[in-house]
C-alpha cells in the first residue's frame, strides 16, 4: 500500500502477500468495496479492516480456487465480477461471481471454441447496458474472436465485424457510458463508436448477421433419411427501407448435410418492401437429407433492416431408409 494521498511513496514494509495460495498475482478488482486478488490459481478477497499499521485484510473464508486465465478479462457488471477462468486442471471456462465463488456461465460449446484459440491470455472484456440488457463482451485479438454473454437471458452469441467479405474479432476494445449512451473504442484506429439499434452499419460498413440450427432437435434423429418439403420463416415483414439497399430486403438459406462440413447453393427469398406486413417467407423443395440424416440450416442477410425472427416452421417426412 501506499502512502496516504501519495500513490508515488511506498514503505517497503507495507505490503502482503497471498495466504490461501502461493500462486501469483495477476489482476485486482474492487466489488463492493472488497478487494479480489486473482492470482493464476486462486482467489482471495479483502476488506479496509481500518487498522492503522496495515487497514486490508484478508476475509477468512473469502477463498476460492479458481485462478484467472486473462488479466484483463475481468469486468464488473450485474453487481459482480466476471472473468475468464483457469485452475491447476485446465482454462478457458467463464464465470461470475456468487457470493464469493466463481458461478460457471459458459457453455460446453463455448468453452470448447475459447480453448482452440492459440492463445487466450490476452483476452479482453468490458461491460455495457442497453435496452434492459447488461452484456458481458469477451474480445480475443490474437484469435479475431469475440464472444458475448447476456446476463438477462443468460445466453451466448458470437458477435464479429465484416470485412472483405469475412468475419472478423468485433471493432469494440473498451467501453463507457456517455449522454446516456454505450460508446465503445476501435481497437485499430482509435474511433470512438455509438452502439446504435437504429442503424445497421459499422461506420458505414456492411453487417452480416447469421443464425444457424439443426433441422431436428436433439434426440429426435433417428438417422433415417427425411424429404424436406418447405421451411416458413416467422420473420417481421415490411421492414424495406424508402431507397437503396435494403428497399427490397432479402434474407439467405443455406444448408449443411454432413454437419457443417459443405454447404448447399444460397438460396434467397424476399421479406417484404416497407409496408407489405403480412408477407410469407417460404423455401420449398429442400431435397432429401443425406449422410448424418440430419441437416444444419443457415440463415443470413446483409440488408441494413432491423431483422426480427421469432421462430421458423420446417414441413418433413420420414423414409424407410
Amino acid at each position: 500500500i501506499t502512502s496516504l494521498f501519495d500513490g508515488t511513496s511506498i514503505d517497503p514494509l507495507e505490503f502482503a502477500s497471498a495466504e490461501g495460495s502461493p500462486d501469483g498475482l495477476t489482476a485486482v478488482a474492487s466489488n463492493f468495496r472488497e478487494v479480489w486478488a486473482f492470482g493464476t490459481n486462486s482467489i482471495e478477497v479483502w476488506y479496509n479492516s481500518g487498522a492503522t499499521d496495515f487497514p486490508l485484510q484478508r476475509i477468512q473464508g473469502a477463498f476460492n480456487e479458481l485462478g484467472l486465465a486473462a488479466p484483463y478479462s475481468v469486468a464488473k457488471m450485474d453487481n459482480g465480477l466476471f472473468w475468464l477462468g483457469r485452475d491447476r486442471r485446465g482454462q478457458g471456462i467463464v464465470y461470475r461471481a456468487n457470493g464469493y465463488l466463481g458461478q460457471r456461465i459458459s457453455t460446453h460449446a463455448v468453452e470448447w471454441q475459447i480453448q482452440q484459440y492459440e492463445d487466450m491470455t490476452d483476452a479482453i472484456a468490458y461491460t455495457y447496458q442497453q435496452d434492459g440488457h447488461s452484456f458481458y463482451v469477451l474480445v480475443f485479438p490474437t484469435a479475431n474472436a469475440t464472444w458475448v454473454y447476456d446476463v438477462s437471458t443468460q445466453a451466448w452469441h458470437e458477435r464479429a465485424g465484416f470485412v472483405n467479405g469475412e468475419f472478423t474479432r468485433h471493432r469494440g476494445n473498451c467501453q463507457m457510458s456517455f449522454q446516456g449512451k454505450p460508446v465503445i473504442g476501435d481497437f485499430e484506429n482509435g474511433n470512438i463508436y455509438a452502439f446504435d439499434l437504429n442503424n445497421f452499419s459499422d461506420n458505414g460498413s456492411t453487417q452480416k448477421w447469421l443464425r444457424s440450427w439443426r433441422a431436428l432437435p436433439t434426440g429426435q434423429n433417428n438417422l433415417k433419411r427425411t424429404s424436406q418439403h418447405s421451411l416458413q420463416l416467422d420473420i417481421e415483414s415490411g421492414v424495406g427501407l424508402n431507397s437503396g439497399q435494403g428497399s427490397d430486403p432479402e434474407v439467405m438459406l443455406r444448408w449443411s448435410d454432413d454437419g457443417g462440413h459443405t454447404w448447399s447453393n444460397e438460396h434467397w427469398s424476399k421479406i417484404g418492401k416497407i409496408g407489405q406486413f403480412y408477407r410469407r417467407v417460404f423455401w420449398r423443395r429442400l431435397g432429401m437429407t443425406l449422410k448424418l440424416r440430419d441437416r444444419v440450416y443457415e440463415l443470413s442477410g446483409t440488408d441494413p433492416v432491423k431483422i426480427n425472427i421469432m421462430g421458423a416452421e420446417l414441413i418433413l417426412s420420414p423414409t424407410n431408409a
